[in-house]
């Protein structure tokens, strides 16, 4: 389900003051608001998230300095030859248009967190498709962890769960592939281990829904998962059933801001 990806182009673009790429068009009618990869955010102009919409895209940013030319060589849009926005990181880097020239040839700036620059020849279809496959080259970007298959996820209403786990008689890689064949068909989202290899995560995804799942080598370990509200019961059978087959117990159950909950289902928690 993709979310504010359709409105008026001609009403953002007469707000704007400018044209806007085609092929970032393409993206936001294809995609809506969400994250490539767990890392790129796509915004769009549409919507009425704080996050999305005209007043977003062309708003004076917070905490952009006075223009410094030599450390800030680039003024923001409605400048001539500005910069605008249309994408972000987890990371708190703007990834934005040089808007010199037709905006098909409008090259993408990174902008990073610490405010170092730099220019990538390409437009934001490309620039996203070049970072999937490890073409960029980017100084300021993280890469695209290898051997994952790419992904996308819409921003939307989501329920969080933390299962907090007994440890079981299981090693931790058994009581993850445990998990994983009692959630199957999964797909890799990635994962990392401690130098000690005494902590780490993995991080997998349920493929006939939109269930995102995070297993923790904590002690307690711990399953987290976010999924659509109208999945609850389903997730809820399915998790607590791979429990019993873990050999776990479920020593407590919190939301996504860490307060515990007496039940599975004792509240809402629903964010975008």
């Amino acid at each position: 389900m993709s979310r504010d990806a359709h409105g008026s182009w001609a009403a953002a673009e007469t707000a704007l003051g400018v044209r806007l790429p085609d092929d970032y068009k393409h993206l936001v009618e294809t995609y809506g608001w969400g994250e490539f990869c767990d890392y790129l955010n796509l915004h769009t102009p549409f919507g009425t998230s704080e996050h999305n919409g005209v007043d977003w895209q062309r708003g004076r940013l917070s905490g952009v300095p006075e223009r410094d030319r030599e450390r800030y060589p680039y003024p923001l849009h409605p400048a001539p030859g500005g910069l605008l926005v249309w994408g972000t990181t987890i990371d708190a880097d703007r990834l934005c248009w040089l808007t010199t020239g037709a905006p098909e040839n409008w090259p993408v700036v990174v902008w990073s967190s610490e405010d170092w620059y730099e220019t990538h020849p390409m437009g934001a279809a490309g620039f996203v498709e070049a970072w999937i496959g490890g073409r960029v080259g980017s100084r300021l970007l993280a890469d695209m962890e290898p051997d994952l298959a790419p992904w996308f996820n819409a921003f939307r209403p989501r329920t969080h769960r933390c299962l907090r786990l007994s440890e079981g008689l299981f090693t931790h890689d058994q009581r993850l592939a445990i998990l994983r064949e009692s959630l199957a068909p999964t797909v890799d989202r990635g994962s990392w281990r401690s130098e000690q290899a005494d902590a780490g995560q993995d991080h997998f995804a349920y493929v006939h829904a939109d269930w995102l799942l995070t297993y923790d080598m904590s002690r307690p370990h711990q399953i987290r998962i976010s999924f659509p509200p109208e999945d609850g019961e389903a997730v809820r059978q399915r998790l607590f059933a791979a429990v019993r087959r873990m050999r776990c117990e479920v020593l407590a159950i919190s939301a996504s801001d860490g307060v515990p909950l007496p039940a599975w289902d004792a509240v809402a928690d629903e964010d975008a």
